[in-house]
């Protein structure tokens, strides 16, 4: 099995449509580390049931912020989903950050909820639970067996695009139509 020759951190995975695991159907995930040992990212297409209300509410967090409190919590992925992951583009030095790109950093930490229970937070924030793993050389494998496309990440489509438009988004900024290609069965 060929190794990607470079990280896709700060890349987007956008699932083709052969790709049927519900879990990742129709998805795109933020790869925000990729190594030697693997890979973790987070969905960023898949809402939740849950909304930031009831996740601050969950860790004692009171807001009046009303916009904020209906903001949806995203899937983030099946791994932790008890986790919550923070993607932002504020470069303050919160606890226990993680820089993915330029201008994009993955938070896990207290604070960054704390603040923008506030009204000092971020300017751009998505919110997840759970999170998306990759042991060592399984995501190479995956976008060998074409499971997946990679596009570089770009926060316009991260912060900006409509859930619903994300993933043919992704696709499109690297010139792919998703719904002219079809799966291994036939289907579109």
């Amino acid at each position: 099995m060929s190794t990607l020759p470079t990280s896709l951190a700060d890349h987007l995975l956008v699932a083709l449509p052969s790709l049927t695991d519900p879990t990742f159907a129709r998805t795109v995930s933020l790869i925000c580390q990729h190594d030697e040992n693997g890979a973790m990212g987070v969905l960023v297409n898949q809402p939740s049931e849950y909304t930031l209300g009831d996740v601050l509410a969950q860790m004692e967090i009171q807001t009046d912020d009303l916009v904020l409190r209906d903001q949806v919590v995203l899937n983030g992925g099946p791994v932790h989903p008890e986790r919550g992951f923070v993607i932002h583009d504020d470069a303050r030095a919160w606890e226990s950050s993680l820089q993915v790109g330029e201008g994009v950093y993955l938070t896990t930490s207290r604070d960054i909820l704390e603040a923008m229970a506030r009204g000092e937070g971020p300017r751009n924030v998505l919110v997840t639970l759970g999170c998306a793993g990759w042991t060592e050389g399984q995501l190479e494998g995956e976008i060998a067996d074409n499971s997946w496309l990679t596009v570089p990440a770009d926060a316009e489509l991260l912060f900006a695009t409509p859930l619903e438009q994300r993933w043919q988004g992704a696709a499109a900024r690297i010139g792919v139509d998703l719904f002219r290609l079809t799966d291994y069965s036939g289907n579109v």
